[in-house]
């Protein structure tokens, strides 16, 4: 009878630990609301989990579709708030913004373009999302909840269930 209890029990505690990680998610997706509300002169477009908020509009007809290519700079900062600050970039590759936050970079090999193929699985499932439908020359911000990003996971300094935002300047796209 005791082990039966105990099982319960785990069941029970495991049931409560998922539903109060559901509800931090929640959280995380009405900080983003937030900060999209914050910015409506940017267009907004929701992906599965992600949002896109277009800050300049990309210079090509052609969009990034799954299997595409796509070259880009990028910042990433934990989310916080409604803004982002050189406080919570936790990583870039765009020189410019390293040097405004002032950060000492060692590797100049950082600072080039990063290009990557959607679909394999090179990226976090909310970043891949967001970049769906970029299209070359676009400035954009791309936000979504730690479910879309490393989960329960802490990856560097970026603590686990982390909503994240990656600021993107699109270099270039191929389908």
């Amino acid at each position: 009878m005791k082990k039966y209890l105990l099982i319960a029990l785990a069941i029970l505690a495991a049931g409560c630990t998922k539903q109060s990680v559901q509800v931090f998610y929640d959280n995380q997706e009405k900080t983003i609301e937030k900060f999209v509300e914050a910015h409506k002169d940017w267009t907004p477009t929701y992906n599965k989990g992600s949002v896109r908020l277009t800050v300049a509009e990309g210079t090509s007809e052609e969009t990034l579709s799954k299997g595409g290519v796509v070259s880009f700079y990028y910042a990433g900062y934990i989310l916080s708030g409604t803004s982002v600050s050189a406080s919570n970039m936790f990583a870039t590759n765009d020189r410019t913004v390293a040097e405004a936050a002032s950060w000492t970079i060692a590797d100049e090999s950082i600072f080039e373009v990063e290009t990557v193929e959607l679909g394999t699985d090179r990226l976090l499932v909310g970043l891949e999302n967001g970049l769906e439908g970029v299209r070359a020359g676009e400035e954009c911000y791309i936000l979504f909840s730690g479910k879309y990003a490393y989960g329960k996971k802490v990856a560097g300094t970026i603590p686990s269930k982390s909503a994240l935002v990656y600021h993107i300047k699109v270099e270039s796209i191929t389908n």
